[in-house]
């Protein structure tokens, strides 16, 4: 037998729809064509997938793995369609990404720079915020953020990996910390801090990065930042053996439901690489274990 394709995605709506009717609707095609491709299929395959009820079209038995294999092919099918829109329609529209300020500041507007030289008609919308923004309710299109897990509705990938380093200013001896409050407290590295740091020890706090960069900066006291947040600046200088070997996983990850729009995935892509790009810096140098 032959396979095809364009028949067999009829016999899949009449499948899942239970009705000629309803697949016909499905399918913007009239009742007719469907029965018409439904029964060319079965002809050409030389089996009766439908028990044919008062109540609907009904699959029987081992026909149901016919059904999940064509399920398959209509995600794969759809797969190659969705890339070749993306690789054939220019980025055009709006995409706001949702990131926190360390990212926003150091990281993503070179990415930004470099997507727009190619997709000149692509308007990103930055927005800088610590607090993970609801993505069910479109407040951003793709979220890039330093998590260890991804919520149940976001669907993503791993760009790079963030690590941290314990930093201070260069010649100081501060031996007070500055802690992590706000939206951050609840990140992996703040969470490490509660665990480990006697709040005693804590003489000021900051819910952001780059904030808490500047304050060690002063001489106010340790801080725990990004690596490179640290290492790039030459007014600190990295405390060693303070902190274990500490990363995250960097997700750049859409909602569920708005994860094939074809502007947002080729963006999402596009950090994805850019992030892997810059993979040694984000990670920096590995912790001695404590």
């Amino acid at each position: 037998m032959r396979e095809n394709w364009d028949d067999l995605r009829f016999v899949l709506a009449v499948a899942e729809e239970g009705s000629v009717n309803a697949a016909a609707r499905r399918l913007g095609v009239n009742h007719a064509t469907v029965l018409r491709r439904v029964a060319a299929y079965e002809e050409a395959s030389g089996v009766e997938i439908f028990d044919k009820t008062a109540r609907g079209y009904v699959v029987t038995g081992a026909h149901k793995q016919v059904i999940d294999a064509a399920r398959e092919v209509d995600r794969a099918v759809q797969s190659v369609a969705r890339t070749l829109l993306g690789v054939r329609a220019p980025l055009i529209g709006d995409v706001r990404v949702t990131s926190t300020d360390t990212f926003c500041q150091h990281v993503l507007p070179p990415v930004v720079s470099e997507l727009r030289k190619t997709s000149p008609e692509l308007r990103i919308e930055l927005l800088c915020t610590n607090t993970h923004l609801d993505l069910a309710r479109t407040h951003a299109d793709i979220t890039v953020r330093p998590t260890d897990k991804l919520a149940d509705d976001l669907v993503g990938e791993i760009g790079a990996k963030l690590g941290f380093g314990v930093f201070r200013k260069k010649g100081s001896a501060a031996t007070g910390w500055l802690g992590i409050c706000g939206p951050l407290s609840r990140s992996v590295i703040g969470r490490w801090m509660a665990d480990r740091c006697d709040p005693a020890i804590i003489v000021a706090c900051a819910d952001s990065f780059p904030v808490l960069r500047e304050m060690a900066a002063t001489g106010q006291g340790i801080a725990t930042l990004p690596y490179f947040l640290g290492h790039e600046d030459d007014r600190l200088e990295e405390v060693r053996g303070v902190i274990p070997d500490i990363c995250v996983d960097i997700w750049v990850a859409s909602h569920a439901d708005l994860a094939d729009v074809p502007r947002i995935a080729e963006t999402r892509r596009a950090l994805v690489t850019a992030l892997g790009r810059m993979a040694d810096r984000l990670r920096g140098a590995p912790r001695e274990a404590v």
